[in-house]
């Protein structure tokens, strides 16, 4: 069996292997330095002698003193404190009060509140879960459709994937080896223009079909104006100067990522104790969950790198490109292809495994194509979101299934959420066919005139 054979037996092992649900970060250093021990033999020479055990350490120290990955905890530290900083009552009742004339409003305001704590925390489980509790049973009392409900809920809470401050990106960036400030950049528009969709199609519903979205009743909506105004600034606002800031820090050039995730971290600190939410507990939990979401990542990371390094010197990297090139694709038709590959993953694996393990298979490519990987990393931004509401796996729904009232079925659910994938899929198709809607910003910032 020549090298390259190896190398396609490795990847096949591996995925044969995570199918059967052995956790992925640790098939992917077994298999890198069990692999990597033969690809690295050399005759004679002792056991630990071999470069692949170097090898393993010199991508745990990469991972670990890696600039671009320190902004990852810090942001989760940002988001696990301000998603228990009670606010997200505040802000649902706040936006609930302000688009009280609009049709569909508490599902609108479902959605706008969906974005906004998205934006701030970036952690899908955590924006669902938190939603299902609180405007899942407010709509469905209010009389609206369970299926509209349901997919207001899962569609809004993925926008963290895509709206920065992103982990996504970050992970991406780290992976892909480009500017984490770009992509911020770019995934901008985009995020912002498929929540515009989702409001729309939300509005265009409750307009057509009245009885999806009833109006509230008069005592929930006559509220003095005074008392609207007061809601929003005591619970909108101050959410909104933190995403501002930190974005606009890492915008506009005043911070790294990682610098305005530690200054957001420092301020959603701040933000909890002038919401009196800022206890000993609290802090433990977030630290806690910070931790573990964190070795998550970097462990992921070691063994990705790792498998990567010993599959690319087995030859395996070169068959995987040759096969792609040999196929006489053109760029749309390459990005099609890889767009519906990652979709397929979607089903069994989670984003992280994804955007660290199969990604790097398709980058090496992208310059052959003449594709900015920086617009690749959009348009799989988008298309992760998608794995959340399809099933077979479906996370967002899990997560919303686990917290709805018991008359709300899993068939409901996976429903409401398709038209909401639809609604993705037309995002990406506009982003293919007019990129600058992801390249636009970033050129007009970063390029020098």
């Amino acid at each position: 069996m020549t090298d390259p054979q190896v190398g396609m037996l490795m990847l096949g092992l591996f995925i044969f292997i995570i199918m059967l649900g052995f956790p992925i970060a640790f098939t992917l250093m077994a298999m890198g330095v069990g692999f990597g021990f033969y690809a690295y033999f050399v005759p004679g020479q002792e056991f630990f002698n071999n470069r692949v055990f170097t090898l393993l350490v010199q991508k745990a120290f990469e991972v670990t003193s890696s600039d671009v990955l320190t902004a990852v905890p810090l942001f989760l530290f940002m988001g696990y404190v301000v998603e228990r900083s009670n606010i997200l009552d505040r802000l649902f009742h706040s936006l609930q009060l302000s688009m009280k004339n609009v049709p569909g409003a508490l599902a609108v305001a479902t959605m706008v509140t969906c974005a906004m704590f998205a934006t701030a925390t970036g952690i899908v489980g955590a924006v669902v879960t938190l939603m299902g509790l609180l405007a899942l049973p407010a709509m469905l009392r209010a009389g609206y459709d369970t299926k509209l409900s349901t997919g207001v809920v899962c569609a809004g809470g993925c926008l963290g994937i895509l709206i920065p401050p992103s982990i996504l990106l970050i992970v991406y960036a780290a992976t892909a080896g480009v500017s984490a400030v770009k992509l911020y950049a770019a995934a901008f528009i985009p995020g912002f223009l498929l929540a515009t969709f989702y409001v729309v199609y939300i509005i265009a519903r409750a307009v057509i079909n009245p009885s999806l979205a009833p109006k509230l009743p008069p005592e929930q909506t006559n509220v003095p104006f005074k008392t609207v105004l007061w809601a929003l600034t005591t619970s909108f606002l101050p959410l909104a100067l933190l995403i501002v800031a930190v974005l606009g820090a890492i915008l506009f050039g005043l911070a790294t990522p990682s610098e305005a995730a530690a200054a957001g971290a420092s301020m959603s600190i701040v933000l909890a104790a002038c919401y009196r939410a800022l206890n000993f507990n609290m802090l433990r939990d977030s630290v806690y969950l910070t931790v573990r979401s964190t070795a998550m990542v970097c462990y992921l990371f070691i063994g990705s790198w790792t498998f990567s390094a010993v599959f690319a010197v087995l030859g395996g990297q070169q068959v995987v490109e040759q096969f792609f090139l040999s196929l006489n694709l053109t760029p749309i038709q390459f990005l099609i292809l890889t767009q519906v590959i990652i979709f397929l993953l979607g089903w069994p694996l989670e984003w992280t495994e994804i955007i660290i393990i199969f990604v790097p298979i398709f980058l090496p490519l992208l310059p052959h194509f003449g594709i900015d990987p920086i617009f690749f990393g959009i348009l799989v931004a988008l298309n992760t979101q998608t794995a959340f509401n399809t099933p077979p796996v479906a996370m967002a729904a899990f997560y919303l299934k686990g917290v709805a009232p018991p008359q709300v079925k899993l068939t409901d659910i996976f429903s409401g959420a398709l038209p909401f994938v639809f609604l993705v899929f037309l995002t990406m198709v506009l982003v293919y066919v007019f990129p600058g809607l992801a390249l636009w910003l970033p050129d007009y910032l970063y390029t020098p005139r």
